[in-house]
Formats: C-alpha cells, sequence, structure tokens
C-alpha cells in the first residue's frame, strides 16, 4: 500500500490530505471559480462553506483507499488542490489516480503536471506497481486531454458505466504501465528541468514534443 508520506518536488509538495491543516487554503483557493465549474464530473461538491467541507473531508478523505493528498504550492505555501490513489490492489499491482481537483491558481502551472510525475514515481520506482490507471467521465474533454498529455494510453469507454448526480455517466479507461513508465518518466523529468521554462516561467518545449523527440 502507498505510504502516509509527503512527495518533495522542485514546484510542490504532495502530502496525506489533513482536514485541519487543508481545507481552510482549499477552500479559499477554490472560491476563485465562483462558478463551480471545476467540481461538474466529479460526485460531489461544490461546497457553499468552509463547514461544509471540512466536514465531507473528515466522512470521505481519511481512509487508505482513496488514499486523498493535498498539493502544496512550495511558492505560496498554500494547498492549491488534491489527488489521490484509489482501487489499490498490490496483490495484482495496479492502482489509479483520480479525485483530482485542482484551484484555478495550480491549473495549468508546472506544479501541477509535477503533481502527476511524484505520485507516478511513487507507483513505478518505490512501490513496483504494474499499471496506474486514470478514468473521467467520457464528456470530460479537458481530463481526457490531460490524460493524453501525460502519456496515458486510451483503452475505451465503458458505456452507462455509473450515475453520477443523477446523470449517466460513461466512464472513459486510460492506463499507463511499468514497461512505459521509463519513456515517460525521461520525458517528465526533460520537462521539468530548469532550462525547459524560460524567465517568466513558461515551458519552452511541450511535454508532448518531449515525449515525441525521445521517441525518435
Amino acid at each position: 500500500m502507498p505510504p502516509r508520506s509527503a512527495l518533495e518536488g522542485r514546484f510542490c509538495r504532495v502530502e496525506p490530505l489533513d482536514p485541519e491543516a487543508h481545507a481552510d487554503d482549499l477552500f479559499t483557493a477554490y472560491t476563485a471559480d465562483p462558478a463551480g465549474r471545476s467540481w461538474t464530473y466529479l460526485p460531489y461538491g461544490p461546497f457553499a462553506t468552509l463547514a461544509e467541507l471540512k466536514a465531507w473531508m473528515q466522512a470521505t478523505c481519511l481512509d487508505d483507499d482513496p488514499l486523498f493528498h493535498a498539493v502544496i504550492d512550495r511558492a505560496s505555501g498554500r494547498a492549491l488542490g488534491v489527488a489521490s490513489y484509489l482501487r489499490i490492489a498490490p496483490a495484482i499491482g495496479s492502482i489509479e489516480v483520480g479525485h483530482i481537483h485542482y484551484a484555478p491558481a495550480l491549473q495549468a502551472t508546472p506544479a501541477a503536471t509535477e503533481v502527476m510525475f511524484l505520485m507516478m514515481a511513487r507507483v513505478f520506482d518505490e512501490l513496483g506497481y504494474r499499471r496506474y490507471e486514470w478514468k473521467c467521465n467520457a464528456l470530460n474533454a479537458a481530463s481526457r486531454r490531460a490524460a493524453e498529455r501525460l502519456g496515458f494510453t486510451f483503452e475505451g469507454v465503458f458505456r452507462q458505466a455509473t450515475v453520477v448526480k443523477g446523470r449517466n455517466r460513461d466512464t472513459a479507461w486510460y492506463s499507463l504501465l511499468d514497461k512505459e513508465w521509463p519513456d515517460a518518466k525521461a520525458a517528465f523529468e526533460t520537462w521539468l528541468a530548469p532550462d525547459n521554462f524560460d524567465a517568466e516561467g513558461r515551458q519552452v518545449k511541450s511535454l508532448a514534443a518531449i515525449r515525441a523527440a525521445l521517441r525518435r
């Protein structure tokens, strides 16, 4: 099972979620999305008050599966998002990443990508898993683009897989395998390197371009 220890990166720290330590920051960060669009495809939220968010965290986010983590932005020291491991199956070496919810301040930043790299590295390098899964609502175009950008392979759609917030959900499945991890890891490390960012912090080469170059 994944340990309850922090993952340290250059742009972020990923640590087990603690409602007392993280709820205030997360609630404040999520208020930058007043329309609540970022909650559309999640089975919970949005939460109108800090108390509601904290109560949900206490009831839902403290188990071992799913194992929720807070994403701490190193520049500000504040929690700006969450992500979790779930469907954890050590006996067969399969694990899923999900419940990913980034506040606007974290979206499309180097830290947002580094979170995913750190969580993958723990799964493959530290724990020796064989399969890393990503699943999302088939209508969630942003999540599907993210999966492809991060190097996951599309495996198909499970039709009428479940019902979320009273609506049908077809689920798109993606995976990354242990034999694919070395190439994916090399691409992440190249993308995250300091020389891939200009003075304003903008990427020089995209992750997709780096992955394509490494395949040649």
